[in-house]
């Protein structure tokens, strides 16, 4: 998806950061176009191998957050997931380079393609965030972990009622305020609405455990079907890990190409199918929590799209108000198809 608002390295910040680091002769850099704008990636080849150089984000930069993701990402490389290897530093041997405010982390290059939707990687993207879920399950987990999901999140309701001001001071929207405020109304209702389900259905009772909280194909490395590396656990926290299956389905579902004025209201049904049974092959869901997805994907198209727009006023290259209809326009089609949704997702693993 395109992205004005993607951050970049400069070449002198470059050059510094991979002064730490015993590469030798660098051959060549390129910009690694993959999982959040604000987390610029390079793809180095050097004479000592192939490298990927990461800068952390504003929000995921805490030393409490960075020993917490490290902690899990050496926990999970030890029981085998497909993780790529942190490079230490020369001098001192450490896994982050800090310069000034900012967090850079070096990962040995894995080789691996971006997700091209087949049956095949969609099952086994199911499959590995079960995997996921049950290697951390024997986590100690620290008491300053982080906490908490999308599913009933005051701070997307802020956004919401903040999202006209945005958009206004970024996009134009003249004439058509009266649609934008018709549109966040809808949305407003669609997250209390779903919210107040996954809670009378009993999803707040669900255990919690260490989540990933950002499943999406922009994360994986795929290799003739199979996920071959998860590149991301800055977002790991502690919350149901129902709320990582609602919203894998959901990015795994989505039908997208061209702008958001022409994306279906539908998701691809054959792929919803088929991350639900590569999950349930490794880890069963039960019922609540097959009851509860479709009301947290739900919430998390519209949380993983309001938090942006209400800093930009757009999403990517997308106004705002463009991008916004067509949620509203997923939310319709999800809540009016609860019951498909949930039939889908409780087939039979593949």
């Amino acid at each position: 998806m395109p992205d004005r608002d993607r951050s970049q390295f400069s070449p002198e910040e470059l050059a510094v950061v991979l002064s730490y680091y015993d590469l030798g002769v660098i051959e060549s850099v390129t910009e690694f176009k993959r999982g959040s704008p604000k987390s610029p990636k390079i793809g180095i080849v050097a004479a000592r191998g192939k490298f990927l150089l990461k800068r952390r984000g504003p929000d995921k930069r805490s030393v409490r957050r960075i020993a917490f993701a490290h902690a899990i990402h050496a926990h999970q490389t030890t029981h085998g997931f497909p993780t790529a290897r942190l490079v230490p530093t020369r001098d001192r041997g450490e896994l982050l380079v800090r310069l000034q405010e900012d967090a850079y982390e070096l990962f040995e290059f894995v080789p691996g393609d971006a997700f091209v939707a087949t049956p095949d990687e969609t099952a086994d993207a199911g499959a590995v965030l079960a995997r996921f879920h049950a290697g951390v399950r024997d986590f100690a987990i620290p008491p300053d972990a982080p906490r908490g999901s999308y599913h009933d999140l005051n701070a997307v309701r802020t956004a919401l009622n903040a999202v006209p001001a945005s958009i206004s001071s970024h996009d134009s929207v003249a004439g058509k305020e009266a649609d934008l405020q018709a549109a966040i109304a809808c949305l407003f209702e669609a997250y209390d609405h779903a919210a107040e389900r996954v809670q009378r259905i009993g999803g707040g009772q669900l255990p919690t455990q260490i989540v990933h909280a950002d499943w999406h194909p922009g994360n994986l490395l795929f290799r003739r079907g199979c996920v071959v590396a998860v590149l991301d656990f800055d977002s790991c926290r502690v919350a149901e890990r129902v709320t990582d299956v609602a919203n894998g389905l959901l990015h795994f579902s989505l039908v997208t190409g061209g702008p958001p004025t022409q994306w279906p209201d539908h998701v691809d049904e054959s792929r919803l199918a088929a991350f639900a049974g590569g999950y349930g092959a490794v880890e069963p869901l039960a019922v609540v929590e097959r009851e509860v997805i479709p009301h947290l994907m739900i919430e998390a198209v519209i949380a993983e799209s309001v938090l942006p727009i209400v800093q930009t006023g757009h999403f990517g290259a997308w106004s705002g108000y463009t991008f916004l209809q067509m949620v509203k326009r997923k939310t319709v089609w999800i809540s009016q198809n609860a019951p498909r949704v949930v039939e889908l997702i409780s087939s039979p693993p593949i």
